[in-house]
């Protein structure tokens, strides 16, 4: 179970006895690593009454080009700043530059917290 919480580590390298059991809200999940494919959606319950719908994989993404935004198919992951095996893997995250119908791109949303793929060009 990934831990949201503090260190058990003081600055100095130090080690902080805990105060508190683990919370139900530092709980953590594992990344969710959306890939291009056919669109596979998760809804799952976050804190407060709202959900997060996760996007498992999806081969389309908006693309902003000069105020306008189009619906472009993604072809391919070209590189990813956040892990260089992702480019590997076709794996979207934030920051990731995709080859699209329309041209090179990068993600400016999270599919892994929102279920949708928002991108601008890249000249």
């Amino acid at each position: 179970m990934k831990d949201q919480g503090h260190s058990t580590r003081k600055r100095t390298g130090g080690r902080l006895r805990p105060a508190q059991k683990k919370k139900k809200h530092q709980l953590g999940r594992e990344p969710t690593e959306t890939t291009v494919g056919d669109p596979k959606f998760r809804t799952l319950d976050s804190r407060g009454n709202t959900q997060k719908v996760r996007a498992l994989s999806t081969n389309v993404a908006s693309v902003a080009i000069d105020g306008e935004t189009v619906e472009a198919d993604i072809e391919d992951v070209v590189e990813n700043a956040a892990n260089p095996n992702y480019v590997r893997r076709n794996i979207v995250t934030k920051g990731a530059v995709i080859e699209t119908s329309e041209g090179r791109a990068r993600v400016t949303s999270r599919p892994g917290q929102t279920g949708n793929v928002n991108a601008v060009l890249v000249e």
